[in-house]
């Protein structure tokens, strides 16, 4: 299973994909054109826009990029892709959509059988067992938190640190995922905005500038520095 599950698109002073390029080149290699799911995007962005701004990234790695909605049949377009991202937006509304289309069972079939896939913020959210660790307001009903499972944990992207001295009295991050593990056991991993997940034949990765932030069901959450990541 090869999977490169990204906190985030774009970092400060960055063009979309800009500081993550040679990683995807790397994870994507021998591939030449890929299918782009924009469904997490509400409107106000168009799927033309979004796919485009996919596709002038990948131009700059000799990777083509098609638009899930250029086909008339989304599922036969994954069982025939040789390689797809699914970009980030709201969670909720990405994985309403993904159902909706049939997608899911699709893409769980084509990524064991070993279809390269890649995911920013909510299409990294959606490679999770379920979508309850995201950030994202519930703005539509999916038909169930149920995601695609490709990984045995949840993740948690933009994962943020309580700020020292903040005079903040909500919630933090941390507090939203204890609470989490109050009512489920599945482990989460907090990704930090400039580091990613890379998964290879049973092999995890965390890799880029930040450790990661590992949370179990009745335990306290460990800090995990780049390498080998083992849950």
């Amino acid at each position: 299973m090869r999977l490169l599950i990204i906190s985030t698109s774009t970092i400060h002073g960055k063009a979309y994909l800009e500081y993550i390029l040679d990683e995807v080149k790397d994870f994507f290699s021998g591939v030449e054109e890929i299918v782009f799911v924009p469904y997490a995007r509400p409107s106000g962005v168009s799927h033309d826009d979004y796919t485009a701004a996919a596709a002038k990234a990948f131009s700059k790695i000799g990777i083509e990029v098609k638009g899930m909605h250029e086909f008339d049949d989304p599922v036969e377009a994954i069982h025939r892709a040789a390689g797809t991202f699914i970009g980030g937006g709201n969670t909720f509304l990405l994985l309403k959509q993904l159902w909706e289309n049939g997608l899911v069972e699709a893409l769980r079939e084509r990524v064991a059988a070993g279809m390269p896939y890649m995911g920013t913020s909510a299409g990294s959210n959606v490679a999770g067992q379920t979508i309850n660790t995201t950030n994202d307001m519930p703005i539509v009903y999916p038909p169930t938190f149920e995601a695609l499972g490709l990984m045995p944990f949840n993740v948690n992207p933009h994962y943020l640190d309580p700020i020292p001295n903040s005079t903040h009295m909500g919630e933090t991050r941390e507090t939203r995922i204890n609470e989490f593990h109050t009512q489920n056991e599945i482990p989460v991993v907090g990704i930090r905005e400039g580091s990613w997940l890379r998964f290879n034949d049973g092999r995890v990765e965390l890799k880029g500038p930040h450790s990661a932030r590992i949370f179990r069901a009745g335990q306290s959450p460990i800090e995990h520095e780049p390498g080998d990541l083992k849950l």
